[in-house]
């Protein structure tokens, strides 16, 4: 009978094919997943498999190089996830530890004692005061018949890893969050930096309106309407401000550093620029690109063990238990010779051999233990397929906005030259008095979203791409590379300018200097720390 129930709810077959283990050997759950992707026929798709370790060097923008490879020596989440990796692994030795003797404890003892002499037959008392010690050595020794011990150390494996899947997800969404907080103070510096050119705009049609108004061509009317069309766009500079300021806020907690103005540091710069077509791939690929759908395959492969070592507990534990204990002292009577002479002031004894502990009469709690166990898995096989239409999602809609916002930028750019143009035919119109000053008032109204929006659109196609790349999984072998940047000056120390701040062709600001020589400036890292550097070892690139 025994051998019949030799494993439970694990057949004896099973046990066997196990590797005498019981509970079930983990497989990979089914994922669903798309053969392609929705926008696969477009030209700007292409199935390939780029690669993506430095997808942030795309953008050919040197200070998202240096601003990548600080966060990624800086930033205090990835050196939090960096210490869950290192709790797992001590986690993992633990269970290790756990399938060798689980009790080796030496003893040792001394007493030091004192006897009355003030009793009968006290001179059988050699000497009122005496020493003993004892030392001695126990051990014991569960033995892993069912696998249990076996089970937690392929439950702690699974889970090592799946702390360097998170180390490296988190590391995925940090260069994703600079990629994209980089992208947003330099949309909102050319939003900033249109609404100033339209601020400029509007202070010379004020000027014209004050001076019709002067000679009496113009009633006071235009003049209020005028001010007011140039003070509400000075109150949308403020407001972009607001934005930027927290975005640059939100770049300085990645990089690990506290809030400070950056813009002196990263310099005057473009939009990003986006190539106009990215290799993604096949919707399968996310599989073993996405690090948290790794992760949470790992999860489930963990959980998939500790049914294994619930199981377990249906069975008898059988250990084998020993001891050594040895004794010294002065004996406190004297034997006579017919019993052998004086005691010796040594003893040794000890003893070993197996036991056994089986928890009968449980009520149900350990077949509801492992009912629970099993419930915990299938919940994580859930959460794992629920990730992978996730990921799917996330690139699919990275790969919409980044084809789209193409679109609208190519609309939107011919709408503002329009736009320019009617409001430099406007004023000249109105100079010579033949449109009334609602009509130059309109028009410049409207070129004042359109120019934001324009910027808004030419940001949004980095910002889709970047979208892509970290929806894709990319970036995190960083942790495996390392990373090369051009430093970026210490706090203080402005930038060398590389560029006029506004895209050629729009409305026209003076342009910077060509740029000088460029130093080697102190980096912005003199106060980085290896939060990333010491876990690339832990497991290598599939």
């Amino acid at each position: 009978m025994l051998v019949v129930r030799l494993s439970g709810c694990t057949h004896l077959k099973e046990y066997i094919h196990n590797g005498f283990k019981v509970g079930p050997n983990y497989c990979r759950p089914p994922a669903p997943a798309a053969e392609n992707w929705i926008d696969a026929a477009d030209v700007r798709i292409r199935n390939e498999n780029d690669d993506l370790r430095r997808w942030w060097t795309v953008f050919n923008d040197p200070v998202l190089n240096a601003l990548v490879c600080d966060a990624y020596l800086q930033n205090l989440t990835l050196r939090q996830a960096g210490c869950r990796v290192l709790q797992a692994r001590a986690q993992q030795a633990i269970a290790v530890g756990n399938f060798f003797p689980q009790t080796q404890q030496a003893t040792g003892d001394y007493q030091r004692y004192a006897v009355s002499t003030a009793v009968p037959n006290r001179s059988n008392v050699r000497s009122p005061f005496y020493s003993q010690w004892t030392y001695g050595f126990t051990l014991a020794w569960e033995l892993d018949f069912w696998g249990r011990f076996r089970r937690a150390v392929e439950s702690a494996n699974h889970s090592l890893d799946a702390s360097v899947e998170d180390y490296d997800y988190v590391l995925v969404t940090l260069l994703g969050d600079v990629g994209t907080y980089y992208a947003q103070v330099r949309t909102f510096e050319q939003r900033i930096a249109y609404a100033r050119a339209n601020v400029e705009l509007q202070r010379q049609t004020l000027k014209i309106a004050e001076a019709r108004y002067k000679a009496g061509t113009t009633g006071e009317l235009d003049v209020l309407q005028a001010r007011s069309t140039l003070e509400q766009t000075e109150a949308q500079i403020a407001e972009l401000e607001i934005s930027l300021r927290q975005a640059n806020n939100q770049l300085c907690v990645l990089l690990g550093i506290p809030p400070e103005e950056l813009r002196s540091r990263l310099g005057p710069g473009h939009i990003l620029t986006a190539p106009a077509e990215v290799a993604v791939g096949i919707p399968a690929d996310l599989l073993r690109r996405r690090p948290d759908v790794r992760r949470a395959e790992r999860q489930a492969a963990a959980q998939s063990a500790q049914i294994g070592v619930a199981e377990a507990d249906f069975y008898p534990h059988i250990s084998i238990t020993g001891s050594v204990n040895y004794s010294a002292g002065i004996p406190l009577l004297p034997r006579p010779a017919v019993l052998g002479g004086p005691v010796t002031p040594m003893a040794l004894e000890g003893n070993i051999g197996p036991t056994f502990q089986w928890n009968i009469l449980n009520y149900g709690r350990i077949m509801n233990n492992v009912r629970l166990q099993d419930a915990r898995f299938q919940e994580l096989v859930a959460a794992y397929q629920s990730t992978v239409l996730t990921a799917a999602q996330e690139v699919e809609n990275g790969l919409v906005t980044f084809l789209q916002a193409q679109e609208r930028a190519k609309f939107q750019a011919a709408s503002v030259e329009d736009a320019e143009k009617a409001v430099r035919h406007v004023v000249a119109q109105y100079r010579e008095g033949t449109v009334d000053f609602t009509r130059v008032t309109q028009i410049q109204q409207n070129l004042v979203p359109l120019l934001d929006t324009l910027a808004q659109a030419r940001g949004e196609i980095g910002l889709g791409l970047i979208q892509v790349y970290r929806a894709l999984g990319g970036g995190w072998q960083i942790r495996l590379t390392g990373c090369e940047t051009t430093a970026l000056p210490p706090q203080g120390v402005p930038r060398p300018p590389d560029g006029t701040r506004l895209d050629p062709g729009l409305t026209p600001v003076s342009a910077p200097p060509k740029p000088p020589p460029k130093d080697e400036k102190a980096p912005m890292s003199e106060r980085r720390h290896s939060s990333g550097v010491g876990f690339a070892s832990l497991r290598e690139e599939p």
